[in-house]
């Protein structure tokens, strides 16, 4: 006869179920990986060999799913030279200088992590960097993974002068004279990442075994990878998810997105079957497409439906760019969802949200209503007119929240650059929720901070914790119930992962117990909270010393 003693009971409240309803109780029962008991029946399940731990105050909730996330560039990045948690272009130069020091072997210096805050317009030269390393070539990511940092020496190793034409989907930037200046925007990063030695497989692994740490520390027990199998002078990273999933590695569950080639049409799509199958194993399941429509405001390449100012407020005739033609992106995603891939879109402009929806609805007029479950990510301008197709369509709105809030780089390199009144219309949450939007979240890590409470900080209080500062656009702030939710139920829905992300009877154990309830103490302090353990299955991922 099986043993009808739960495994590890939580007792004492709160638990958060993260339902529909907002269900909430005091107990919760593991037995062999699932949730068994709920509340007054808890008490029924413990015998001598539970693990019994009091929660005394500290808020127990299901594990988070980051829905657009890049767990091995994460990872990678944590081993090279690092610029994050600094604007400080002095600081950004220590670190060049003490990391090429520290590694005088070599070939490239490589790494990433500044902002384009940092510097005038937001663009790097190469002579910031050909005085700290002038003997080797250095190329660096911005923040946002849209632009590169790169020296003289690599400008010279990629060939690039003043008669290289910028590619079709990306921008050189340039001196006065029109010689490369040391900036890379979206395509023209590849003319120099293409060249840059690759990790290794035996890196790739290390990274993503990092940043499953990281992640597990943040409470995070799922993720969707936004990008597998990449082109387009991204890296490709899926062998280190297939080698995970095969030695038993992989303790997080994973929803790997194929990166969809944007010079490659239609004639893809068989690799993308083939492919889904070859790395589906395990833990790691890879039925979801990602397809880049746009770039960033920033560098004026999202594609936005009214057309940027300059730095004078004057209308420019750049409204940014569509890297897929909206009339074949429809013809795409229909074939998709006839094979049942699920598509994950980066939209950050309104046009480019907008196209993402015509795509959406071309398949559903094509198919009905499938279970793909599609989802547009980043949704830096939403278009009035288009909030509340995503509740028509079936299209959940994948929101990356530490973006909603002043900083310089939305206040200097953003606001000011918008057309029209499309600065009102940023990070939307508000409004797709009370149009019945579905809501899911993630982290876009390396981008920004993987934290999950960090993001439902800003997504509450549209600041980020520590400001001080104006709200940003307040009546777009979400409750905290709803922000949670978008991190627990609503990824674990985008990641087909329906016996998760809600407490339930049956539901797998995948827990997340905080250091205190956030919903006992004033909203401003919200991303203070930190992770006391990370369960997976019902076996402890993490635990705070």
């Amino acid at each position: 006869m099986a043993n009808p003693d739960a495994d590890l009971v939580f007792t004492g409240g709160p638990v958060r179920c993260m339902d529909a309803a907002g269900t909430r109780t005091t107990a919760l029962a593991v037995r062999d990986g699932r949730i068994v008991a709920l509340g007054a029946d808890v008490a029924a399940t413990v015998g001598p060999g539970t693990e019994v731990v009091p929660l005394a105050g500290r808020l127990l909730l299901p594990g988070f799913q980051d829905a657009h996330v890049h767990a091995v560039f994460g990872g990678l990045e944590l081993g090279q030279c690092d610029l994050t948690g600094t604007t400080d272009v002095h600081e950004y130069r220590r670190r060049v200088r003490e990391y090429a020091d520290a590694h005088p072997r070599a070939e490239w210096i490589t790494g990433g992590g500044w902002s384009m805050e940092s510097f005038p317009g937001g663009v790097p030269t190469a002579d910031l960097l050909d005085d700290l390393v002038p003997d080797r070539p250095v190329f660096l990511y911005n923040r946002d993974h849209h632009g590169a940092w790169v020296n003289s020496r690599a400008l010279h190793r990629a060939g690039l002068t003043a008669g290289t034409p910028d590619p079709a989907d990306g921008v050189i930037n340039r001196d006065a004279g029109g010689h490369p200046s040391g900036g890379l925007q979206e395509g023209a990063v590849a003319l120099v990442a293409d060249l840059v030695p690759k990790p290794t497989d035996a890196d790739r692994l290390e990274g993503l075994l990092r940043a499953q740490t990281v992640l597990h520390s943040l409470g995070v027990t799922g993720w969707q990878d936004a990008m597998l199998c990449a082109t387009n002078g991204y890296p490709e990273v899926s062998g280190a998810y297939l080698s995970a999933a095969r030695d038993g590695l992989l303790t997080a569950t994973v929803t790997g997105a194929l990166w969809w080639d944007r010079d490659r049409g239609a004639g893809q799509i068989p690799d993308l079957v083939a492919r889904r199958e070859a790395l589906t194993v395990g833990r790691l399941r890879c039925s979801t497409v990602k397809i880049m429509q746009d770039g960033v405001a920033e560098n004026f390449t999202a594609a936005m439906t009214a057309p940027y100012r300059d730095a004078c407020g004057h209308v420019t005739a750049n409204s940014g760019l569509s890297f897929v033609d909206p009339a074949a992106l429809r013809e795409y995603v229909v074939a998709l969802d006839a094979l049942d891939f699920q598509v994950h879109f980066h939209a950050l402009g309104d046009r480019a949200v907008r196209e993402a929806l015509d795509a959406v609805a071309a398949a559903r007029a094509a198919h009905g209503f499938r279970d793909t479950r599609p989802h547009l990510a980043h949704l830096q301008v939403v278009h009035p007119e288009d909030v509340h197709r995503f509740r028509e369509l079936g299209a959940t709105a994948n929101i990356q929240a530490l973006w909603a809030a002043h900083e310089p780089q939305m206040d200097d390199l953003t606001i000011p650059f918008l057309g029209g009144d499309l600065a009102a219309h940023q990070y939307p949450f508000g409004d797709l929720h009370r149009a019945g939007a579905r809501l899911a979240a993630g982290s876009d890590w390396p981008v920004s901070d993987p934290s999950p409470m960090a993001a439902v900080h800003t997504a509450v209080n549209r600041r980020n914790h520590g400001s001080t500062g104006p709200v940003f656009l307040p009546g777009q702030r979400l409750d905290l119930h709803t922000a949670l939710a978008a991190y627990t139920a609503g990824s674990a829905y985008v990641n087909h992962r329906d016996d998760s992300g809600v407490l339930a009877v049956g539901n797998r154990a995948d827990l997340v117990v905080l250091d205190r309830d956030p919903f006992a103490g004033p909203p401003e302090q919200i991303g203070a909270t930190g992770v006391e353990r990370t369960v997976i299955d019902g076996r402890t991922v993490f635990a705070a010393s």
